[in-house]
């Protein structure tokens, strides 16, 4: 023993792989580092029964519950042949998906998140149920309230699990559980359109309703198996709401992190504009072709790559410095867009973007989660909701105006360039937000 650790000290002898004893502690700690630099998915969160079941319940509803929303505004557009009416009933379901996230916020840090997620799961289905027997009737009218239902039970739901999940996760698995979290939403995302797409010349509108009523009953299982989370009862939601924003107003780190993310979300989504940039830019056809198929896929491209290699910075530190760094690349990732003569680089851009991305939404939830008091963690995650769901809808307006003023690349390219900006600024205003998560 004392001849083995003699010869450790000294560099000389050998160990088991066959070198001198300071070449293999060097050879070691470059496998580690080697093995360490690029990981898939972290599942340590999954190991957790409570968040195994919240995380089985989103995963269903993510791609099961996503049908609808291709069917819905296909079903507004073939009896009305009005994209106007589409219009109206985004509006309505995020008008209603906003008063029930801040709503559904004041709630979950009064009452049983699994209660509030039964609640919300169990809207989702009627309203599926519900355009399900819509799809023989074919009423507008119905078809408009039964959106309106949904936005009101989609916002419960979003804004309570995001409540639920730091009470079941410990701190330092929360980069890996949103990771999980995020990707599976992503890949609904993408996945549960395509499908959408394919299904309803085969099958029609009230089969694809149908299935999301059926997936809900898998997610309602999945949520009633949750354990409880009881929480101290309070009166008025009015007060508390009031309770919330004094809180947020007071925390300089939960407001930079909400203006950096509106930033990246509105200033830096350029959604709306990608038919003019493929048809004007790229040489697309009009109404459609490959250029804008690349285009629309590519963002959700990257950010599934980059979810499946999130075991990369799960175990990161640096929180803060992450996510405004990603948000601040997201940001150039768009002024490229912008910029960019050929399709390729478009597409170079928007992948890399949506990797980025995928980093400043995981550590964003992760902030937000671990910085705020348990007593008001459901009211901040109301107005994450509101950032997350309304701000790529506010970007719609703000870029189809601006890309008809100054056309579609110059909007781009502006908008990406005062996404950075605004980071930069925040960083400066608000220096501990670059800081946070630094000490172990």
């Amino acid at each position: 023993m004392a001849a083995r650790e003699f010869s450790g000290r000294s560099g000389r002898g050998t160990d088991r792989t066959g070198l001198p004893g300071w070449r293999a502690r060097q050879h070691r700690c470059r496998r580690r580092r080697s093995c360490h630099a690029v990981k898939l998915i972290d599942r340590r969160p999954l190991q957790i029964p409570a968040f195994r079941r919240l995380w089985t319940a989103s995963a269903v509803a993510a791609v099961g519950g996503s049908f609808s929303l291709v069917a819905v505004p296909t079903q507004l557009f073939t009896l009305t042949g009005s994209s106007a009416t589409v219009g109206v009933s985004a509006v309505i379901s995020t008008c209603a998906l906003i008063v029930s996230a801040l709503g559904s916020g004041a709630l979950s840090d009064t009452m049983d998140c699994r209660r509030l997620l039964l609640a919300g799961n169990a809207g989702l289905g009627l309203a599926y149920v519900g355009l399900w027997l819509n799809a023989e009737l074919d009423s507008v009218a119905v078809l408009l309230v039964l959106v309106a239902l949904y936005g009101l039970s989609f916002g419960v739901t979003m804004t309570t699990m995001g409540a639920a999940v730091p009470r079941v996760v410990p701190n330092e698995q929360l980069v890996a559980a949103n990771s999980l979290s995020a990707l599976t939403r992503y890949t609904g995302a993408v996945v549960g359109p395509l499908l959408a797409g394919l299904l309803i010349p085969a099958v029609g509108l009230g089969t694809l309703y149908l299935l999301d009523s059926v997936a809900m009953l898998v997610v309602l299982w999945a949520v009633g198996k949750l354990p409880a989370m009881p929480r101290p009862r309070r009166r008025g939601i009015a007060r508390q709401l009031g309770e919330g924003f004094r809180y947020l107003a007071r925390e300089r780190i939960l407001v930079a992190i909400l203006v950096v993310d509106m930033a990246a979300m509105v200033l830096a989504m350029p959604v709306a504009l990608f038919p003019e940039l493929a048809e004007q830019a790229y040489g697309g056809s009009a109404g459609g072709g490959v250029e804008l198929g690349l285009l629309f896929s590519a963002y959700p491209t990257g950010v599934l790559l980059a979810g499946l290699m999130s075991g990369t910075f799960s175990r990161a530190r640096r929180h803060g410095a992450l996510m405004a760094s990603a948000a601040t690349v997201w940001g150039g990732c768009v002024v490229v867009l912008g910029l960019a003569a050929h399709l390729w680089i478009a597409v170079f851009a928007l992948v890399a973007g949506g990797a980025v991305n995928f980093v400043l939404s995981t550590f964003r939830n992760t902030i937000a989660q671990a910085y705020t008091d348990e007593a008001m963690r459901g009211r901040i995650q109301g107005a994450l909701t509101v950032v997350l769901m309304g701000g790529p809808q506010l970007a719609n307006v703000v870029h189809g105006f601006a890309g008809a003023w100054i056309g579609a690349q110059w909007a781009i390219g502006i908008g990406g360039a005062l996404a950075a900006l605004t980071v930069l600024l925040v960083l400066r205003a608000v220096p501990e937000l670059w800081r946070y998560g630094d000490s172990p």
